[in-house]
C-alpha cells in the first residue's frame, strides 16, 4: 500500500516539473524572438545597404540583378570623394587628439582636485555631450562669426572636440575612480615628482580607458554631420560629401560607401568597448 501510494504521489510531481519546462521552453523562445527582432529592427537597414552595394544594377530593386565589385572599384578614382575621405581623416585625428589633450587632464583634475565650482564645472563639461548637434553646430558659428575666423576645417575640429570632450571626460573619470590611491602616494614616497608620477604610474594604468575613448571620439567625429554642417567652409568631409550626393538620389556607389564606413565605425567601436572593458582583478 505504501508503495503504490508513493508512486501516485510522483506523478503529479512529475507533471508539474513537465509543466515548468514547457513554462521555461516558452519564456526563452519568448526572450529570443524579442531580442532577435529588437537586433533586426537595428541592423536590417545596415544588411540591406551592405547588399545593395554589391547590386550589379543601377535600380534599387529586389531582387538584386547581380553581384559585382565594379561599385567598389569606382570608388577609387573618384577624386572628390578621396579628397573628402582624406579631409574627415584629417579632421578626425585632429579633434581626437584635441579632446584627448583638454579631456584627460579635466578627468585628473575632477578625479583628484577639490576646488570652488567643482561640481558646475563638472555639469559643464559634460553638457556638450547632452546638447544637440544642430545647438551645438550654431552656437560654435555664431561664435566664430564674433571672433571674425574664417570657416574651414580648423573650425570643424574645434567643433567636433567641444561636442565630444566629455566622451573621453566620462570614460578617463570613470577609470580613475576605480584606480586606487595607494600607486600614487608609493610613487610619491619614492621620490617621483607629479609628472613622473602621472606618466610611469597613472597613465599606465588609465590607458586602455585613454586609448578606448580616442577610439570611440575618433568614430564619431569622422561620421559627425550636424556640427560640420554649419562649420565647414569650402573643403568637405565624406559625409557632407555623402549627404549632398543623396540628394540627387541614392546610387550603389553611395551604398559602397556606407558599406565601407560602416565596417571601419564597426572596428573602431569594437576595439573602443574592449579596451574599455575591466579586466579580471579591477585592474585598468
Amino acid at each position: 500500500m505504501t508503495v503504490v501510494q508513493e508512486q501516485v504521489d510522483i506523478v503529479p510531481v512529475r507533471a508539474k516539473g513537465r509543466r515548468r519546462s514547457r513554462n521555461g521552453l516558452g519564456a526563452r523562445l519568448a526572450w529570443g524572438g524579442a531580442i532577435a527582432a529588437i537586433l533586426a529592427f537595428l541592423y536590417l537597414p545596415i544588411a540591406v545597404l551592405v547588399l545593395f552595394s554589391f547590386n550589379s544594377g543601377r535600380l534599387l530593386s529586389w531582387p538584386i540583378q547581380g553581384f559585382t565589385l565594379d561599385w567598389y572599384r569606382k570608388l577609387a578614382s573618384n577624386e572628390q570623394l578621396i579628397e573628402a575621405a582624406w579631409n574627415s581623416l584629417y579632421v578626425a585625428t585632429c579633434s581626437t587628439a584635441l579632446t584627448l589633450i583638454i579631456g584627460v587632464p579635466a578627468a585628473l583634475a575632477l578625479d583628484r582636485l577639490s576646488f570652488p565650482g567643482k561640481g558646475l564645472f563638472r555639469k559643464l563639461v559634460l553638457l556638450p555631450i547632452a546638447l544637440p548637434g544642430i545647438i551645438t553646430g550654431i552656437s560654435m558659428l555664431t561664435l566664430f562669426r564674433l571672433m571674425g575666423a574664417n570657416l574651414s576645417l580648423t573650425t570643424v575640429i574645434i567643433g567636433h572636440a567641444t561636442a565630444l570632450l566629455a566622451v573621453v571626460v566620462t570614460q578617463v573619470y570613470a577609470r580613475l575612480q576605480r584606480l586606487p590611491r595607494s600607486y600614487e602616494e608609493a610613487s610619491a614616497d619614492l621620490g617621483a615628482s607629479g609628472l613622473q608620477t602621472f606618466f610611469f604610474v597613472t597613465l599606465p594604468n588609465i590607458r586602455t580607458a585613454v586609448i578606448g575613448s580616442g577610439l570611440l571620439s575618433f568614430t564619431l567625429s569622422f561620421d559627425e554631420i550636424p556640427v560640420t554642417f554649419f562649420l565647414t567652409g569650402r573643403d568637405n568631409t565624406l559625409p557632407m560629401y555623402i549627404w549632398s550626393t543623396m540628394r540627387r538620389g541614392l546610387t550603389p556607389e553611395i551604398n559602397a560607401v556606407g558599406a565601407l564606413i560602416v565596417l571601419a565605425s564597426a572596428v573602431l567601436v569594437v576595439l573602443s568597448v574592449l579596451l574599455l572593458r575591466d579586466k579580471p582583478g579591477g585592474r585598468a
